[in-house]
């Protein structure tokens, strides 16, 4: 039943997932261009990684809107193993080659021991801040690009750059590099991509199946064209994409390389493989929970399945020359925002990236990055409306503070840190709920000159409520009267038991008049026992 819930039926959601392929194509070629930069690697293993992530682990997956390709927040680890084996001239890329390789091994293992079970632990505020933090990011990662500034290179999403800015500062780097031209572009681009959701183009049959970030593009190809001509409007060539472009089958083929096996004699290979295993595997998880919540349909990716799908798609793509493969949210997002509603878009990207490196990277290299930053402005705007900052706050400060934590820890460090940061309060907040609410307490009867006292324990009272509970405890005066009542009470742990105990023990010298109701203290040797009391 699940399967048919999540597995739509493809081929009668062309109209759907055709345009949500060429916009995840237009978001994902300047990303794994840019990864590959960010990364110190050659820049066709980001579009390789692309491909694999788009074809293979597209077909093995099970998520309906997960795109998977290079991810951003590996790129460091990826720079800095290439620059540890060598550097790409010394061999160091080839080594590296062998750790991708080893990092899927051990993802398709943690995928048959079923470790995508970690999934589930991540509570929703954090998933919903780390798609509003992205988005914030992408936002503003974008507006240099969308003037002119391309200087930092596309897919470096961390706040601290290896050129000593950060990401606000490089907002005020770009007004020493504004074009006149790319402005345009990027303005038209927003007017397109804006205007073309309005409801009477989205109504009209025809128009509604020309995806917009396609018009915006060959709007910008156009003006990059008619610019050209007038020195004040030409689009310079940093503020293009740059594909490599072969004169040969032999020289397209020359641009992949193979992995250095002889590497496996190395320790260190091991231990990056493991890092990229263990790194790779929370961001796509993360990605999985945050693209399942997109869903309009509800649809819950197998995680152990998912995990298996990128261990192969990374063992394939270290084979060939790759960077390593995650599930990616900027992609994913973008699928979905779309109106992506099967796999088959992820799949046909992956094959409108493969054909566009072979047929036409001379056109490719006419789109204007702001063009592209266009489209990624929508999309990151889309991650994080203010609608959203809104809902969540209505929801009270235990999901709005890990929400505004997660948003803040990924906009000013990054994605991973961002994630702990919020995972960190959210877990404080569920303790200090768990100190606070493991009972009702009831403290305003009177019984005979006494204060009486019933402690009504919730379902399940766990190790983390005992805190709470010695503290109320301890709070309880002498001479008065106490009910303990566990009949709605489904598990207790022996922690808390035994502070009963020692309660039970500590209240004959408190002149305390004890009874116990509905626990099993059927131990002989429980000073409970000889308080117990029938239901």
């Amino acid at each position: 039943m699940q399967s048919k819930i999540n597995n739509l039926n493809p081929f009668k959601n062309l109209n759907k997932d055709i345009p949500a392929s060429v916009v995840v194509f237009l978001v994902a070629l300047p990303l794994c261009l840019g990864i590959a930069l960010a990364s110190g690697a050659p820049p066709l293993a980001g579009i390789i990684s692309g491909i694999i992530g788009g074809i293979v682990v597209g077909s093995l997956s099970g998520s309906p809107l997960g795109v998977s390709g290079p991810a951003a927040g590996l790129a460091v680890i990826v720079f800095e193993a290439i620059k540890g084996f060598g550097g790409i001239e010394g061999g160091g890329f080839e080594i590296f080659l062998v750790a991708v390789m080893l990092a899927g091994i051990i993802q398709i293992i943690m995928g048959i021991l079923r470790a995508g079970i970690i999934a589930y632990y991540f509570p929703s505020s954090v998933i919903h801040g780390m798609l509003a933090g992205i988005g914030i990011l992408i936002f503003l990662k974008q507006i240099p690009h969308a003037f002119g500034y391309d200087k930092d290179p596309e897919g470096d999403f961390e706040f601290f750059q290896r050129d000593n800015e950060n990401t606000f500062s490089e907002l005020a780097n770009m007004f020493n590099f504004v074009s006149p031209g790319v402005i345009i572009i990027t303005a038209i681009s927003l007017v397109i991509l804006i205007g073309w959701q309005a409801k009477i183009i989205q109504k009209n049959k025809i128009l509604s199946l020309i995806p917009g970030p396609l018009l915006a593009v060959v709007a910008g190809i156009v003006l990059n064209i008619l610019f050209k001509g007038n020195t004040d409007l030409a689009i310079a060539k940093e503020h293009l994409v740059d594909l490599p472009i072969a004169s040969s089958t032999s020289d397209f083929l020359s641009n992949f390389k193979r992995p250095n096996f002889s590497a496996l004699k190395d320790p260190q290979v091991y231990i990056t493989a493991i890092v990229i295993a263990a790194i790779a595997s929370i961001e796509t998880l993360l990605c999985v929970e945050a693209s399942d919540k997109q869903d309009d349909l509800k649809r819950i990716t197998p995680t152990n399945k998912e995990l298996r799908a990128q261990g192969i798609g990374n063992l394939i793509s270290g084979f060939i020359g790759g960077l390593p493969i995650t599930q990616v949210i900027v992609r994913s997002s973008a699928n979905q925002q779309a109106g992506g509603k099967t796999k088959a878009s992820t799949i046909l990207h992956g094959f409108l990236l493969l054909i566009s490196i072979i047929t036409i990277p001379f056109l490719l290299n006419m789109i204007p990055l702001a063009t592209l930053a266009a489209i990624l402005l929508v999309v990151g705007f889309k991650l994080a409306k203010p609608a959203l900052f809104r809902k969540m706050y209505r929801q009270g400060l235990g999901q709005f503070l890990p929400f505004l934590i997660t948003v803040l820890g990924i906009l000013f460090t990054d994605l991973l840190m961002g994630i702990g940061m919020g995972l960190v309060v959210a877990i404080f907040i569920i303790l200090r709920n768990n100190f606070k609410v493991p009972f009702e307490l009831s403290g305003d009867l009177v019984e005979d000159g006494k204060k009486k006292i019933i402690i009504t324990l919730s379902e399940d009272v766990t190790f983390l409520n005992k805190a709470s509970v010695l503290n109320t405890l301890s709070k309880i005066p002498d001479n008065s009267i106490v009910i303990i009542d566990g009949s709605k009470t489904q598990f207790i742990h022996y922690d808390v038991i035994e502070i009963f105990e020692n309660f039970a023990i500590n209240a004959k010298s408190r002149d305390i008049n004890l009874s116990v109701k509905g626990l099993d203290v059927t131990k002989s040797k429980s000073p409970l026992q000889h308080f117990k009391i029938s239901n």
